[in-house]
């Protein structure tokens, strides 16, 4: 049905979301912004490197820690420098303008 999408076990599916969630928080202990728990970190952490890759491709900078999880690479240094770019944006927008 679907045949473009690469089936990943449960297995690695689940070590894809444990380091996502590592490098949130980490990306969220950074930027010094602490709201919300596990998933947020998780979301985070895939955002992060969704953001980190986007910035290190236009700079031209090269993929520095990459795990292969199930075939597929998750860039642990963008990841990280990512959540922590995107959480200093987003707690910055959401302080109070007292």
């Amino acid at each position: 049905m679907l045949g473009f999408v690469e089936r990943i076990n449960l297995i690695d599916f689940l070590i894809l979301l444990l380091i996502a969630g590592v490098c949130g928080s980490i990306g969220r202990a950074i930027a010094g912004y602490s709201h919300g728990g596990c998933l947020v970190s998780v979301a985070l952490g895939f955002i992060g490197a969704l953001i980190g890759m986007w910035v290190a491709q236009h700079m031209g900078l090269p993929e520095l820690f990459v795990i292969n999880i199930g075939g597929h690479g998750f860039p642990i240094i963008w990841s990280i420098l990512g959540s922590a770019l995107f959480v200093a944006v987003i707690s910055f927008i959401s302080r109070s303008r007292a």
